[in-house]
């Protein structure tokens, strides 16, 4: 895969997963997000696929990389999480 064609694939799934709420929220009123909901994900989602794109330029061998990437989703879910329904207690999620 061409290194343009890996960036429009990443950079792609981003409008992507945002339509997922924006789709929900017409058909449920169990999801009901703000456009301030959808910029923050929409940061989070950006900056992880700049990390992921940062990693894969990096060369770092398979392994290395693959925990990077690993390490960088758990920190990214662990930071989703406490967004939506304060994991953790801290004032980022309301609490």
């Amino acid at each position: 895969m061409t290194l343009a064609n890996r960036r429009l694939r990443l950079f792609l799934a981003v409008p992507l997963l945002l339509l997922v709420p924006l789709i929900a929220m017409q058909f449920t009123t169990e999801v009901n997000w703000s456009a301030m909901d959808f910029l923050l994900a929409g940061v989070l989602l950006v900056g992880v696929a700049l990390a992921i794109d940062f990693l894969w330029e990096k060369g770092c061998n398979g392994r290395q990389r693959g925990l990077l990437l690993t390490l960088l989703l758990l920190v990214f879910l662990l930071a989703w999480a406490e967004l939506a329904v304060g994991v953790l207690g801290t004032p980022f999620a309301g609490s």
